[in-house]
């Protein structure tokens, strides 16, 4: 479940699909009239291309981005420290190019080379960098790049409304005006003459309205509590107890690996990881795996991925090891968590965001076992574990 950046020509073909996706050119083109220019040339002939021919040279703002894109460093914390200063750019503004909404060229560049690194931050360092995932959420929800990018998720805050409220002001702005109607009135009548008959049939309508306008019976505070529970519930997730079979590099993204995982299913299954840049293929050949089964299956980069491998990494993200089951547990078996009930969905609905909730509850303890709100991932043989202690998982 990491990604990170990858060679120079990776990213040369990442900015070129990109950028052909926002042009609507010919992506194939892009790549076989500038596949032997340097990152800045590369770039300016796929802008000059979308403008008939027109140079860019003299557009400052527009160079200035790509410059920034082109010097992007590819060490981790060199990375970190870049994305920090874009995020104090960024407090003030939606796009970077442009006083309104509309992403422009140098927005859809810098996202296509910022991707790799962004998605593959842990959930302590995205916190320190609102603005620039502010920013790259709104680019990737507004640009149409297909399944050129995996989509980064975000926990937002969910806002109510205070529907009830506002209907208890208007009420009172009501009773206010009908209160000054019934001043006004009775100030130029002359003592009225009131009929005893009169007041008991108001005296009834006033019971009458009261019984009406009995407040609506509310929703019990412990049910709200345990729907919210059930939304963030590990027991959504089918984890299992995988082998992996064979691995190999990504045929169109050196950060990504592919990799033939034994679930105990009839057919072993395909999934795409960001591992890259911590293992070798050979390396994670016959090693076991706790493996997130029932996402929503779906292409990364033109590949199948039908599942996600759980990964510890520690607090800067230098050090990601796959979680490894105990050599007892059988392989297919559901990893169990002690006093969690529940059935996992079929399939995980990407819409309600359900991994998004549950991930920042999962971590690694003192002692290195895999834990869901400090429960720890237990398979027949004992515990799932990590060499990385109180490391996030996701």
């Amino acid at each position: 479940m990491v990604a990170n950046g990858g060679s120079a020509l990776d990213r040369k073909q990442l900015v070129a699909s990109a950028l052909a996706k926002h042009f609507a050119l010919d992506h194939n083109a892009l790549i076989g009239e500038n596949a032997e220019c340097d990152f800045r040339a590369y770039v300016l002939n796929i802008l000059k291309a979308s403008r008939n021919g027109a140079s860019v040279d003299d557009n400052i703002e527009v160079t200035k981005w790509i410059t920034f894109a082109d010097s992007f460093p590819v060490d981790s914390k060199a990375c970190f420290d870049v994305l920090k200063q874009l995020n104090e750019e960024l407090a003030p503004k939606s796009v970077l190019l442009g006083k309104g909404l509309k992403p422009s060229e140098a927005d859809v560049l810098v996202f296509s080379v910022l991707h790799p690194y962004v998605i593959g931050l842990s959930n302590a360092e995205m916190e320190k960098l609102p603005h620039v995932l502010r920013w790259m959420d709104y680019i990737q929800n507004k640009e149409n790049f297909g399944e050129l990018f995996q989509k980064i998720l975000l926990q937002k805050c969910e806002f109510d409304p205070p529907l009830q409220g506002n209907k208890v002001v208007a009420n009172n702005v009501n009773e206010d005006s009908n209160a000054k109607k019934s001043s006004q009135s009775t100030k130029v009548s002359e003592k009225p003459q009131v009929n005893p008959d009169t007041k008991k049939t108001d005296a009834g309508k006033k019971e009458k309205e009261k019984k009406e306008a009995a407040p609506e019976k509310k929703k019990p505070v412990e049910t709200e509590t345990a729907d919210k529970e059930k939304e963030v519930s590990v027991s959504l997730l089918n984890i299992r107890v995988g082998l992996i079979r064979k691995a190999w590099k990504h045929p169109s993204a050196d950060s990504l690996l592919v990799e033939e995982i034994d679930v105990g299913e009839a057919k072993v299954r395909q999934v795409v990881s960001g591992l890259a840049k911590y293992y070798s293929p050979e390396e994670l050949t016959n090693r076991r795996v706790v493996l997130i089964t029932n996402v929503k299956p779906g292409k990364l980069r033109d590949v199948m991925s039908e599942g996600l491998v759980l990964c510890a990494s520690n607090e800067d993200h230098t050090v990601v090891e796959p979680l490894l089951p105990p050599e007892g547990a059988n392989i297919g078996e559901q990893i169990s968590f002690s006093g969690v009930d529940g059935k996992p969905e079929d399939v995980l609905n990407p819409k309600k965001k359900q991994l998004d909730k549950i991930t920042p509850h999962l971590f690694t303890n003192d002692k290195g076992e895999a834990t869901f709100k400090g429960i720890p991932f237990m398979t027949s043989a004992g515990p799932c574990t990590s060499t990385i202690s109180k490391g996030s998982i996701k």
